[in-house]
């Protein structure tokens, strides 16, 4: 078995061989590689103590930050890598981190330390690979199985719960029955990861091909750190619109975006009003009168909870705010949702609307082609190069200057000029635009203060 080994990687295990030490790729790079993904990076672990890795790499570049815990990063054909003494953990005491380490001569040892058996291989060129716990035909299953007993390796470092399912998720995989029971068993522990671990693995699971899987499978694991959504579980839409719950509404939908974070997180979030604004009207139907903007609310405590960047808290709450809106197949009004979204964002909220609808009953799934109308007509509106911000008007805040007018009144007759140019009254042409203000000026002469458009003595 050969499996790619990037230059520095290959350059460090020989390095290390040469000195009389034992090396190995280990963990993801080893699992992708057998999977035929490109790794992403390169782990190395080695029988050398980290004293005795400094000297091997002693001519190269170092970053010893990782020593109380056996690491070593060297800096090799440009590529960084951490080179791991073989270790034991100690106790974990903060059900994260061990509070010490003991250092072995053994590999078997140090695989016997990690999550999972997909992530417990170990490869060498000439060696060839070391499996001690069955990861090789777990991945030919498509099982993710705690290394040894689940439950111990969860209290260990909650953290890998969520990374049970995050590669359940990004892999299509099945947690194996003693570490799916022990992930729900030890989920509680969740509560103390902080808020940047969980929207880490949060953003990976969200963007996996089995996403929507994972979250029907696990709403009570996810509920720890997303309480808000927990009312959704279940809940009946009690309305012809819908074939699922809510909960499982959101996670089909879910599946039927493009898998990144944005859109993923606008889905998932898209519905968590409904809980609160459930109705039974007089017909026996179900409505969420209000939800949009309920779902709104709770969306923007989760995400800045857990930290999200506050760009991907803007998108993901805008396009959760509308994500009901009525959009219609008219030129000007596609103009004025590109001119208050801006075409990136319009075009995401199709696609939100669009895994929205896939996920409704089958019978009322026709949005799907109003919506592929709508996407035509937008990119034929768009390779008009139409005039959608002020800054696309023919005339500008100079020409306004010329004209006397100062100060904010600018400001709110460019804004007056681009409504005329988007409702189609007026051309986005300079002489057409200065006759239409001249106009709006004499219709309403009130609408600008008489000293805003004295020129300066």
């Amino acid at each position: 078995m050969n499996l790619p080994l990037s230059p520095g990687a290959a350059k460090a295990l020989a390095l290390l061989q040469a000195a009389g030490y034992e090396a190995w790729i280990v963990g993801g790079c080893v699992r992708d590689a057998l999977l035929g993904l490109p790794p992403k990076d390169y782990d190395l672990t080695t029988s050398a103590l980290p004293e005795e890795t400094q000297r091997v790499f002693a001519v190269y570049p170092r970053i010893e930050t990782g020593l109380r815990h056996g690491t070593v990063t060297v800096l090799l054909e440009g590529e960084p890598l951490e080179i791991t003494t073989y270790r034991v953990d100690g106790v974990y005491s903060d059900a994260r981190h061990p509070d010490g380490v003991t250092f072995t001569r053994s590999l078997r040892q140090d695989a016997a330390r990690r999550d999972f058996t997909i992530n417990a291989m170990a490869y060498a060129p000439g060696q060839g690979l070391q499996d001690f716990f069955g990861g090789q035909a777990d991945l030919a299953r498509g099982i993710l199985r705690a290394v040894g007993t689940a439950e111990k390796r969860f209290r260990e470092d909650a953290l890998r719960i969520l990374r049970a399912l995050r590669f359940a998720s990004v892999l299509d995989f099945t947690l194996e029955g003693e570490t799916a029971r022990a992930a729900r068993a030890c989920a509680p522990l969740l509560a103390a990861v902080s808020a940047e671990r969980v929207s880490g693995e949060l953003g990976k699971l969200l963007c996996g091909k089995a996403a929507g899987r994972v979250l029907r499978e696990y709403p009570d694991v996810l509920g720890v750190v997303l309480p808000e959504i927990l009312p959704m579980v279940g809940l009946d839409h009690r309305n012809a619109y819908h074939c699922y719950d809510v909960w499982t509404h959101t996670a089909v939908a879910v599946d039927h975006v493009p898998p990144e974070l944005p859109l993923r997180l606008a889905m998932l979030l898209h519905d968590i009003g409904k809980p609160d604004t459930f109705s039974l009207g007089e017909d026996g139907q179900g409505h969420f009168y209000g939800h949009p903007r309920r779902s709104v609310e709770l969306a923007e405590k989760i995400l800045t909870r857990l930290r999200f960047p506050r760009r991907t808290r803007e998108r993901v709450l805008t396009l959760v705010r509308y994500h009901d809106a009525v959009l219609e197949e008219s030129p000007q009004r596609v103009r004025r949702w590109l001119n208050k979204l801006g075409p990136e964002v319009f075009f995401d909220l199709l696609a939100i609307q669009g895994g929205d609808a896939a996920a409704q009953a089958p019978a009322y799934c026709t949005r799907l082609d109003h919506l592929r109308r709508l996407e035509t007509l937008a990119r034929q509106v768009l390779d008009q190069a139409p005039c959608l911000t002020v800054r696309d008007l023919a005339v500008g805040g100079e020409d306004l200057l010329a004209l006397g007018y100062r100060g904010p009144a600018i400001g709110r007759a460019l804004r007056a000029l681009l409504d005329q140019v988007l409702s189609e009254t007026v051309s986005n042409e300079k002489n057409a635009l200065l006759q239409r203000l001249a106009q709006m000026d004499a219709e309403n002469t009130e609408k600008m203060e008489p000293c805003s458009k004295k020129k300066d003595p």
